[in-house]
């Protein structure tokens, strides 16, 4: 087969599987332009119907790595990520990263917008005043090195590759293609110049795969391939069935997050999820001998305030407020209008369609409905109540932050819609189903 691109998606689209050359050379030529997007397309859903191997995903994954920058550390200590599929109420990167850092991890996190209906980190660190998610890689590497703990947002010399590819993917509908989501995910990781990766992949109402069969396939998909080129990973298999903190929105989750760290507020499904992913983390990373040595040192790590202290170093280090940490109230954003949101019986939280709250907070304004659209960091929702948990005339489903009467009106709607009310109990299931790929 000659390396022409067409013959390259004719191979493919017929079955065919593709050598590490020709996909190098289709990877290459997308980055330089002379692939066109109609091939790029056409590569897209050729892979979407028949499939990629083990190896493939693999070359795939290493040629958009090598598509621009790949970073290189030279630390006294492991450099360790995380990466989440997406959720509500997700935060567990903003108390994560600094918890992993104060272990003796490196951890240069680099991290995403929202997207659809679940939350980006990048937007909840945009609520911090004078803070820089963009910043220069030399104030990455800085940072980095003298915190710890460093998280922003991707560069554009990091994998550019998966950046055409993907806004290729995404009006030819081929997003949700887990062989291209495999390699769009773990190039960038790759490029990062990771030594070892913890996967949370999500499931349920609120994840961008609610069954649990396709996110486990994505989770052992993602383990392989990322093993495969050469970088350490593990999953978790992690519920979404309902907002993940008790708030979703970009301002209110950043102080969610500084209560966590500062000890004024650990929400037991929160705190579960977080130690898990940073526990696998510290095992990568040979930081812990066992699973339950590494828990230890992150419950140490979080209750000592530790975390807190890298958490408010990496905030000053990339342009945040020095006293961030005690007054966090001043510096964020709040909303003019805030009132509860009542349920229109009592009883028993028996279902939560998590989606319905994240795309509730969109329509208030603090996610996009067009990626050029500004964010409200003020917006959201807060004391969102969880499986299990009674709502009666003292406890309401939640309480609105919106720009507007009619705003909150319309989120109290959406709210409202999204819960379902009965009687008797309600078992919320474990936050954590199972782990793939586990070091121990």
């Amino acid at each position: 087969m000659t390396l022409l691109p067409q013959e390259i998606i004719r191979h493919k689209r017929d079955g065919g599987r593709l050598d590490p050359e020709h996909i190098e050379h289709f990877i290459e030529g997308l980055t330089a332009g002379r692939v066109t997007e109609g091939q790029a397309a056409s590569f897209a859903m050729a892979i979407f119907f028949q499939g990629l191997s083990v190896p493939e995903r693999v070359a795939l994954t290493r040629a958009m790595m090598n598509s621009g920058t790949v970073l290189t550390w030279d630390l006294p200590g492991p450099v360790l990520d995380k990466h989440s599929t997406g959720g509500v109420g997700d935060t567990v990167s903003l108390a994560l990263g600094p918890a992993v850092a104060a272990c003796g991890g490196y951890v240069p996190m680099i991290s995403g917008r929202g997207l659809g209906h679940t939350g980006g980190t990048l937007d909840k660190f945009d609520s911090i005043p004078g803070y820089v998610t963009q910043p220069d890689i030399d104030t990455f590497r800085r940072v980095t090195r003298e915190v710890g703990c460093a998280i922003i947002g991707q560069t554009a010399d990091l994998a550019p590759a998966d950046k055409r590819l993907y806004a290729i993917r995404d009006v030819t509908a081929t997003v949700e293609s887990i062989d291209l989501i495999t390699a769009s995910i773990l190039s960038k990781k790759l490029a990062a110049g990771l030594q070892g990766l913890v996967m949370d992949v999500k499931f349920g109402s609120g994840a961008f795969m609610d069954n649990v069969d396709d996110a486990r396939k994505l989770a052992e998909s993602l383990v392989v391939v990322a093993n495969g080129a050469g970088l350490p990973t593990s999953a978790l298999l992690t519920d979404m069935n309902e907002s993940l903190a008790s708030s979703a929105g970009n301002a209110v989750e950043m102080a969610y997050a500084v209560d966590y760290l500062t000890g004024r507020r650990r929400e037991t499904r929160f705190h579960e999820v977080t130690v898990e992913l940073s526990a696998e983390m510290l095992l990568l990373g040979k930081l812990a001998a066992t699973i339950d040595d590494a828990r230890a040192k992150i419950e140490l790590a979080i209750s000592s305030g530790k975390a807190a202290e890298v958490f408010q170093r990496m905030v000053s280090a990339l342009g945040g407020p020095a006293d961030f940490l005690e007054n966090h109230k001043v510096h964020l954003q709040s909303a003019p209008v805030i009132r509860a949101i009542h349920a229109e019986r009592s009883g028993t939280v028996r279902k939560v369609a998590a989606r319905g709250i994240g795309v509730a907070v969109v329509a208030l304004g603090g996610g996009r409905t067009r990626p050029q659209d500004p964010i409200d960091h003020a917006v959201g929702l807060t004391e969102l109540a969880a499986l299990g948990e009674t709502v009666d005339a003292s406890r309401p489903l939640a309480i609105v932050h919106a720009r507007s009467e009619e705003a909150a009106d319309a989120a109290a709607r959406a709210v409202r819609a999204a819960y379902t009310i009965g009687e008797g109990k309600a078992d919320p299931g474990p936050s954590i189903l199972e782990r793939i790929g586990a070091t121990a």
